[in-house]
């Protein structure tokens, strides 16, 4: 077993392992105070997984009630947020119990919300079941649901209790799904890691599982250590992000989350090597691993659209937003740019 230790302001260890899942009880009952707990679930993870951990967590004495959403970025909503509250006070759920979020980066904010504003607050374990939340949403503390106008603008740090991976669940995941989170990858390997890049242009899609979730989740560990609550230096996980999620809005979220980020990178990699801010190869070496991972490299949005949707970003301060900028392959920095520059920035990848 893997266990990495996330120093934040709540310490907490993840724990990575094949076949953890079914051992998940034991881990999880020494943050269950009074044997009883909710699972929040999505309908897919439901229908695999939901079975095995219940079993689980009966064995150590764990009564559960669980509640069941469906799948999908429409479900990171107000509605769905309030009915969980709801669910958990009409199954009396106090601060001696326990929030268990079973599945992907939705449900993970979704329960992580849930726990961090339901009672002012309940403990919760992460227990990821796709590659992107394994690499990225389980770990940090960050959970937030979408709003009209935009991605992750209602949330709150809050950090869980525990986090426990399982790479073997990755077996079930749709190809698509797997690539989604794939994108993430890719993009800790272009801000910190050199090494990881490379890892994933030789081997592709198949890259060494445990190896790569481990190196993911031991950067971000470090980066929350140093910023937990986005003051600068985490502000480097958002590397395609900012374009990415206006492109993800501008489809109504009919494109994923992984897909919206791989066109992300990919601006911001034309866009600082027309602004002179980093090495010429940076867009093709992007270009190459993302191509070898099926991921899309553009999008027909107009420039106009996408900087309309920026806009509203979480991240804009006053009259500037701040953009991560791919200097070199393993090597990322923070820019400042005025919201009035901005357009023409993006321009210039857009055509």
């Amino acid at each position: 077993m893997k266990k990495i230790h996330v120093d934040a302001s709540c310490p907490y260890d993840v724990l990575l392992e094949n076949g953890i899942l079914a051992d998940a009880g034991t881990h999880i009952a020494p943050f269950c105070k009074n044997d009883y707990a909710a699972i929040i679930t999505d309908d897919t993870v439901n229908a695999l997984y939901s079975t095995v951990l219940e079993a689980s967590l009966l064995k150590e004495g764990i009564r559960t009630v669980k509640f069941v959403f469906p799948h999908g970025e429409q479900s990171k909503s107000a509605e769905t947020y309030i009915e969980i509250l709801e669910f958990l006070a009409e199954n009396h759920l106090t601060r001696s119990d326990l929030i268990i979020a079973l599945g992907g980066g939705v449900v993970g904010d979704m329960a992580g919300f849930a726990a961090a504003t339901y009672l002012r607050g309940i403990s919760f374990v992460q227990i990821p079941t796709t590659l992107l939340a394994m690499v990225d949403s389980s770990v940090g503390g960050k959970t937030a649901i979408d709003l009209r106008a935009g991605k992750n603008l209602a949330g709150a740090f809050y950090q869980p209790k525990m986090v426990l991976c399982d790479p073997a669940v990755l077996n079930t995941l749709p190809q698509d799904i797997f690539r989604d989170g794939s994108a993430e990858v890719i993009k800790y390997g272009v801000l910190g890691s050199r090494d990881l890049f490379m890892h994933l242009k030789e081997k592709g899609e198949n890259f060494d599982r445990t190896w790569v979730i481990a190196k993911c989740i031991e950067m971000k560990s470090e980066i929350v250590r140093a910023d937990e609550f986005e003051s600068g230096q985490r502000m480097l996980l958002n590397f395609g992000h900012t374009f990415g999620h206006a492109v993800e809005k501008m489809s109504n979220f009919s494109l994923s989350h992984g897909r919206a980020v791989s066109i992300g990178m990919m601006l911001m990699a034309k866009s600082a090597l027309a602004a002179s801010l980093c090495e010429e190869e940076v867009p093709d070496e992007i270009e190459a691993v993302l191509k070898a991972f099926s991921l899309p490299l553009e999008t027909d949005y107009s420039a106009k659209d996408l900087y309309g949707i920026m806009l509203s970003d979480k991240k804009r301060s006053g009259d500037s937003l701040t953009v991560v900028i791919p200097s070199e392959i393993g090597k990322c920095t923070l820019l400042k740019k005025s919201t009035d520059s901005l357009l023409s920035f993006l321009e210039s990848a857009v055509i």
